[in-house]
């Protein structure tokens, strides 16, 4: 039987080179980003990541738990036919990947107290999920990685 995702990403040594793996995935979408709002999102990234250096980091390894729980269910299906790769696997279920992804931010945003925080979100989410959709090969093979 395939280990777990919460087994294999969650291990506390292992844990901040998942972490660091994922930021770099960040950082490569991003940087592939075209178009005017493709430079609309490098701008902002960049911006925030200057602001606050590390604050990509730290929200991933902040969410990791809650994105581990939400892929695990396409993990143990993958498992059982696996065929191809995990980010091939993925990128053939976009829309229930994505929302299951998306759900966790969702979630975070709906708790939070912070209207600029909300408002922000709730303007972003639409073209969250296209976004997350494009990500979905890099982030089978980060996990594939950390789990094989």
């Amino acid at each position: 039987m395939a280990v777990t995702l919460k087994a294999a990403l969650l291990d506390s040594d292992k844990r901040g080179f998942v972490v660091t793996d994922l930021e770099a995935l960040v950082d490569d979408e991003v940087k592939d980003k075209s178009g005017l709002s493709g430079g609309v999102i490098k701008t902002g990234y960049a911006a925030v990541k200057k602001i606050k250096p590390g604050i990509i980091w730290g929200v991933i390894d902040t969410l990791l738990d809650e994105f581990v729980e939400a892929l695990e269910p396409h993990w143990t299906a993958y498992n059982a036919s696996p065929t191809g790769d995990f980010g091939a696997y993925l990128a053939a279920h976009p829309q229930p990947v994505s929302e299951a992804l998306l759900g966790v931010t969702d979630r975070r945003a709906e708790k939070s107290n912070r209207a600029a925080i909300t408002s922000v979100y709730s303007k972003l989410r639409g073209k969250a999920q296209e976004n997350v959709i494009e990500a979905l090969p890099r982030l089978g093979a980060v996990v594939e990685k950390h789990a094989v």
